[in-house]
């Protein structure tokens, strides 16, 4: 299949050459004008010069949130402030928020990669697409808008919230493309049928999801109810923004990296080994077309492996499983929300609205499962909590008491679905 644009489906010379061409200018860039990376890269003993090949890069200095939050508000800045025409912010609840500026370029290149992800996501020009991504210092909501727009369509800039108007508008509208959080979205089901909508009926084809992990068994719940293609959108404001990696709808094996902008690599959380492709570590990148504020191997937390490349040249990445800081460590098993979710959904009578309540007990870390069941399916409390409690310990290898909730007593999201609550702190 074609891509939006030629470089998606270049040789792998050509792309790595660009990619070659664009590091080097980014680190010298980044080097001269951010006081930041002058004095790490002086500490580590490198130089931009010293990049001759793209393995080189491992040999450069890490990128953390810490750092970020450490030049607060506009320290990372690579150009003038008056250069700078948007200011995104992530949530500060743990310190300063981390603020990313971009040029006019650099917005324009978010765009485009944006409508790049749409397009592969088998949005075409002309399409409606309802954006219920929040708008704001949240990137999500305008980086989705700008690249429909970009590639021809016409947006419903919905953003979070106001759920039943959310199902109006897209029974009035007859948006083709729905952009939204996987948990939002079974919300907006969960209304669809609360208004005697079968919502397999809506005029929506194709849901293009991000910003929180999901599995393949919440993939198929979405399909089903919703009878859409949902495609995995990826990023991180620090990056960009939504638009760094897409999954093509034509293959559903992973999300294509857009690696002549962003370069990726996979090490271990602990060495901070790079790995081969193919192994399981944590998502790394280094920016290689932004002006405003570049990032140099910029450490996500995000964990995934780097595969080969399918429906397009540049290389995939599997469904993030999870990130390295919010991994639950449940008497010595490490567990991730997206593990427990694959359990739940595969329950016949439980919901995938659910959530894990973490506690402490004198020296031990227990788990609780709050999750909701489906009434139509006449199973008892009792059996459901029992299956899901033993999936859990045969598969996960954990103990946990799983408490059935009624329809609507699960905490719903406007957004992101908060899915644990860790009562210990």
């Amino acid at each position: 299949m074609r891509g939006y644009e030629p470089i998606e489906t270049a040789s792998v010379d050509e792309l790595r050459a660009l990619q070659l061409e664009r590091m080097q200018a980014t680190l010298v860039h980044s080097y001269e004008n951010v006081p930041h990376f002058t004095r790490a890269f002086d500490q580590a003993g490198v130089a931009p010069s010293d990049l001759r090949s793209l393995d080189d890069l491992a040999a450069f200095p890490f990128l953390v949130k810490d750092d970020l939050r450490a030049q607060y508000p506009f320290g990372m800045f690579a150009v003038p402030r008056t250069n700078v025409v948007r200011l995104h912010a992530s949530s500060g609840t743990t310190g300063h928020p981390t603020v990313v500026g971009y040029t006019a370029e650099d917005v324009d290149m978010w765009a485009t990669v944006v409508a790049r992800s749409m397009f592969a996501a088998g949005v075409r020009p002309g399409d409606i697409a309802h954006v219920a991504y929040g708008y704001g210092l949240f990137t999500g909501g305008l980086g989705a808008h700008y690249g429909a727009e970009k590639l021809g369509c016409t947006v419903v800039p919905m953003s979070g919230g106001q759920t039943a108007k959310q199902v109006q508008l897209i029974r009035d509208f007859a948006p083709r493309v729905l952009l939204v959080t996987p948990s939002y979205c079974l919300n907006l089901i969960d209304e669809m049928e609360a208004q005697g909508m079968n919502p397999a009926d809506s005029s929506i084809e194709i849901g293009i999801f991000g910003a929180e992990p999901w599995s393949d068994g919440l993939r198929e719940e979405i399909e089903t109810r919703l009878g859409i293609d949902a495609v995995d959108i990826y990023g991180l404001s620090e990056v960009i923004g939504p638009g760094v990696a897409q999954e093509c709808v034509e293959t559903k094996d992973g999300l294509t990296v857009w690696e002549d902008h962003f370069y990726p690599e996979i090490i271990d959380p602990e060495t901070r080994e790079v790995l081969p492709d193919g192994e399981f570590g944590e998502l790394v990148f280094t920016s290689l077309t932004k002006h405003a504020m570049p990032v140099i191997r910029y450490r996500t937390r995000d964990l995934t492996r780097l595969l080969p490349g399918t429906a397009r040249t540049m290389r995939r990445i599997e469904r993030i499983s999870g990130r390295s800081d919010d991994m639950l460590i449940i008497r010595g098993v490490n567990v991730f929300p997206s593990q427990v979710e694959v359990h739940v959904l595969a329950v016949d009578g439980l919901s995938p609205h659910f959530q894990l309540i973490v506690s402490q007990e004198g020296n031990l870390t227990d788990l609780t499962i709050n999750v909701e069941a489906n009434p139509a399916t006449g199973r008892s409390s009792t059996e459901l909590a029992a299956e899901l409690a033993r999936r859990i310990k045969d598969h996960i290898g954990i103990s946990a008491v799983v408490k059935i909730a009624l329809n609507g007593e699960v905490p719903r999201s406007q957004g992101k679905a908060q899915r644990v609550v860790d009562n210990r702190r």
